[in-house]
């Protein structure tokens, strides 16, 4: 049952890492590419978090290293450069749900101005929200970057001979 939730988990985030891929229109070559980075981040953070306690933004930065590497790795194989393949692999994971709680927690904080105990309960919630959602966005852009900085050289040179 584990290794089926794990395969479920790979499988969506790959459909969503096509789709965004999709957006960007990369050469046909990379779907393949994104696909196996998006299942792979998203597969590692889903185990870390749910097999392992690891908190959403340690785990984001895990699986973000994962498909900053990848891309390094496979953007050689497939001639695309790191960029093409690790942004789309990467936006399954931006936590969606928190970044609309705080949305919402923000509209009803200034839908309950003169209630201050409402006001404090959404207000709690939109920081919250928004400390976690902006700490695992920047958890993922630094994991995918890092590969970059780590060895530019091969980074750069992906689409050159």
């Amino acid at each position: 049952m584990i290794a089926l939730d794990i395969l479920t988990d790979g499988f969506f985030a790959a459909v969503a890492g096509i789709g965004f891929g999709a957006i960007s229109d990369p050469p046909l070559r990379a779907f393949k590419v994104i696909a196996i980075l998006a299942a792979l981040g998203h597969a590692c953070r889903f185990c870390l978090m749910t097999y392992l306690g690891v908190d959403i933004a340690t785990a984001s930065l895990f699986a973000a290293l994962i498909i900053g590497f990848g891309s390094l790795w496979l953007g050689k194989k497939v001639y695309c450069p790191m960029t093409v393949l690790y942004i789309p692999a990467l936006l399954p994971m931006i936590p969606g749900k928190f970044a609309y709680n705080m949305v919402f927690s923000l509209i009803m904080c200034l839908q309950n101005v003169n209630d201050p105990d409402k006001l404090d309960k959404f207000m709690s919630m939109f920081f919250s929200n928004t400390l976690i959602a902006s700490t695992v966005i920047f958890m993922l852009a630094v994991g995918a970057t890092f590969p970059m900085f780590l060895f530019p050289r091969r980074a750069f040179s992906l689409t050159r001979h």
